[in-house]
């Protein structure tokens, strides 16, 4: 490997050649500012526009000052990182930048998370020279169900413009304008809804300042419990529980499912039931239809639509509709666990308490901003009543929390109620990526062979590669399954079932690097992977310590068939558990 040997602050290095500035002194120890900078190490991908020009230093023989994330070293390079010039030219740029930024820091959704304010801290920045006398920007908001734009707090580090393009291939964001008025926005300057936008928060999870945060729905909430009424529930998604933890000081990927529990009783709900129940549900009215078009293909059926691709993750959906509509036949008509819930919340069990559907809230608290839009779609109502009233994220019920001056880290261990607070070890995979088909084997092996399946841990089925692949035996079936996280690799799988060279009989997409433990809603990680990994490898030890880990398994779910709905994929399972899709491009560029 080819080096190059330099001087950094009066210490030599030698590092690989093509490396910058900022990571040959990160590895002296050197700490350089970086604002507009971030790095996604498992997706090999850096965000170094060298817009905000926080991070220059000194270069000997170079006139101006050189911003580090983006200059490369060069043999023989003399580098001074904090001299006087270099000083005050961080503190007039973070100056001009926060001029034109709102001063509404009080009520800013970002406050205490804000990396501008950090910086601005670090640079000692205690007043404004000219504030008076600058030129603000004046974009109005904008408001979509999931996310709130506000342009005049973008300082232009095009992080999110990363995550929607490169990363996600959505496209919604590019840069726009000039000078002041230069931000990032949705194509021609129209709203998100208006947009290719999937929801997915990537976007939000990167935004170094308020410029783009989640719709927060928690002040509904708190209204709906402070409701005599009104009968609120709260269903809690997988990823929440490994994550949550964060928000109070603990390591990733502590699993703190008592603890939760225990809080959203403080907070006041009346019962307290877990999505991971609605997964086991998702798996065998999912697993079934599977197998349905297996076996109608393996006769000699050629109207058959294979492969077949999961339809948990609404921003997955979100992205299908816009961009391969035609395909909108192919993936399972199976809701999400999120919607399947809503539906047999406000049905079998509002009619076991008594209730009226109009009376009972269904909450839930998910790790995905898409969420939000999910339960906001017509179709998941009835005669206008949502199934899932509001959805709030793992970041919003940890503010939650903390308001109710809840004492987390030392609250008991609670139990969710029954009977929708029962599951399996095959319900929590689906917090992560290739869980939601790893759950699908183990039911699909049994109902399909007959036999019963020894091998729970389909390891070939885990990982965090963007695009997997492997073949799992179903007693002399072999079934090849494709997984991908991350739009922009479920786009690689899509365009092959578009051009009919796809060799899967089943594919799993999760919209988010990592599946939901990655989701926009979830305690903010910048890119680190190790993160990542802690809160997959706590979902995995949550499913080996269940009693149950298929979801055929489930006594309360067996009970609900027996009870309410009759067989899988039955005519009431249908109405209430499965849905269609639309074709989102012609609905979302008419305005009403």
């Amino acid at each position: 490997m080819e080096t190059v040997k330099l001087t950094i602050d009066g210490k030599d290095i030698e590092v690989p050649k093509g490396t910058t500035i900022s990571k040959a002194a990160k590895k002296l120890g050197i700490d350089i500012p970086l604002l507009c900078y971030m790095e996604l190490h498992d997706l090999n991908i850096e965000n170094k526009p060298a817009g905000c020009r926080i991070c220059v230093v000194e270069v000997e023989g170079r006139r101006n000052l050189s911003p580090s994330c983006a200059t490369v070293c060069e043999e023989g390079m003399v580098v001074r990182t904090h001299t006087t010039r270099v000083l005050n030219a961080r503190r007039t740029v973070m100056e001009f930048i926060l001029s034109d930024h709102p001063k509404d820091c009080l009520i800013c959704p970002k406050s205490g998370h804000c990396e501008l304010q950090d910086m601005a801290i670090r640079l000692g920045i205690r007043e404004i020279p000219g504030a008076e006398i600058a030129a603000m920007s004046t974009y109005r908001k904008d408001t979509s169900p999931s996310i709130i734009r506000d342009l005049d707090k973008c300082i232009m580090c095009r992080r999110c413009e990363m995550m929607c393009n490169e990363v996600q291939t959505v496209g919604a964001l590019s840069a726009i304008n000039r000078g002041f008025m230069a931000a990032v926005a949705p194509a021609f300057e129209q709203n998100l809804e208006y947009s290719p936008c999937t929801y997915c928060g990537q976007c939000v999870a990167v935004c170094p300042t308020g410029a783009l945060t989640e719709v927060d729905h928690t002040p509904d909430v708190l209204r709906a419990l402070a409701d005599p009424t009104k009968t609120v529930v709260v269903q809690t998604a997988p990823a929440v529980r490994v994550a949550l933890g964060e928000e109070f000081g603990m390591e990733p990927g502590t699993i703190v499912t008592g603890k939760m529990v225990s809080a959203l009783r403080a907070l006041g709900f009346d019962y307290v039931f877990d999505t991971d129940f609605a997964a086991d549900l998702t798996i065998i009215e999912e697993g079934t239809e599977f197998l349905d078009r297996i076996k109608r293909h393996l006769n000699g059926d050629t109207s058959v639509r294979l492969p077949i691709l999961t339809s948990c993750c609404p921003g997955w959906v979100n992205f299908f509709e816009y961009y391969y509509p035609d395909l909108k036949d192919v993936p399972s008509s199976a809701k999400s666990p999120q919607q399947m819930f809503g539906a047999i919340a406000k049905s079998y069990f509002a009619q076991k308490i008594g209730v009226d559907r109009k009376n009972l809230v269904v909450v839930s608290i998910m790790p995905c901003l898409a969420k939000k839009y999910e339960c906001q779609r017509g179709e998941f109502s009835v005669d206008g009543n949502p199934d899932v009233d509001y959805s709030i994220s793992t970041r919003e019920l940890a503010s939650f929390i903390k308001q109710a001056n809840i004492d987390f880290n030392n609250l008991p261990d609670g139990t969710f109620d029954v009977p929708l607070g029962e599951s399996t070890g095959a319900g929590v995979i689906f917090g992560t990526t290739g869980g939601v088909i790893e759950a699908a084997v183990r039911t699909a092996y049994e109902l399909y062979t007959g036999k019963k399946l020894e091998r729970l841990d389909f390891t070939e089925l885990r990982g965090f590669e963007g695009v997997r692949s492997a073949t799992v035996d179903f007693d002399g079936l072999k079934l090849n399954i494709g997984i991908a996280h991350g739009l922009g690799n479920a786009r690689k799988l899509l365009d092959e079932v578009r051009s009919g060279k796809s060799h899967f009989h089943a594919i799993e997409i999760m919209a988010c690097p990592g599946g939901c433990i990655g989701g926009g809603g979830q305690p903010l990680h910048h890119g680190r992977s190790e993160i990542l990994k802690a809160r997959s490898a706590a979902i995995y030890n949550e499913d080996r310590n269940k009693p149950l880990r298929k979801s055929h398994e489930n006594p309360y779910i067996i009970k609900l068939y027996e009870e309410f709905l009759g067989k899988p994929n039955s005519e009431k399972a249908h109405e209430l558990l499965h849905t269609h899709y639309f074709e989102r491009k012609k609905k979302i560029y008419i305005k009403p």
